[in-house]
């Protein structure tokens, strides 16, 4: 089992900046890639962004390209999403979550074993 929380959403305005956290713990050796996804009140869950634990590859989908960057802190099993210059349409509830696929980027729900609570995040115009 791996266990993720996540940390910083929170409300900003147009242009502005937010850092995600999300902390995992338990057999996070056995995940490969973590994801960032987002949901918007009334639409599905969208890919936003992967990372690889071991050398650091990111990947991103090109509505965030140049905006948002992924990173993570192997030490502390962290992962962080920088996301600048944000937008109201990236007003969402933001996930992180697990994946031990080997194949990368890992960008479907399916392809994900473990799952934050998520934390909103919230873009005024």
């Amino acid at each position: 089992q791996v266990q993720l929380v996540e940390s910083g959403g929170g409300l900003v305005q147009a242009g502005g900046s937010l850092r995600l956290s999300c902390a995992a713990s338990g057999r996070t050796f056995s995940s490969r890639a973590m994801g960032w996804f987002r949901q918007a009140p009334g639409k599905e869950r969208e890919f936003v962004a992967a990372i690889t634990w071991s050398e650091g590859i990111t990947y991103y989908i090109d509505s965030v390209k140049g905006r948002f960057t992924a990173s993570r802190d192997n030490a502390k099993n962290t992962v962080y999403l920088q996301m600048n210059s944000l937008k109201p349409e990236d007003t969402a509830v933001y996930y992180c979550a697990a994946s031990s696929k080997v194949a990368f980027p890992p960008k479907a729900a399916r392809e994900y074993d473990y799952w934050g609570q998520g934390t909103q995040v919230t873009v005024s115009s």
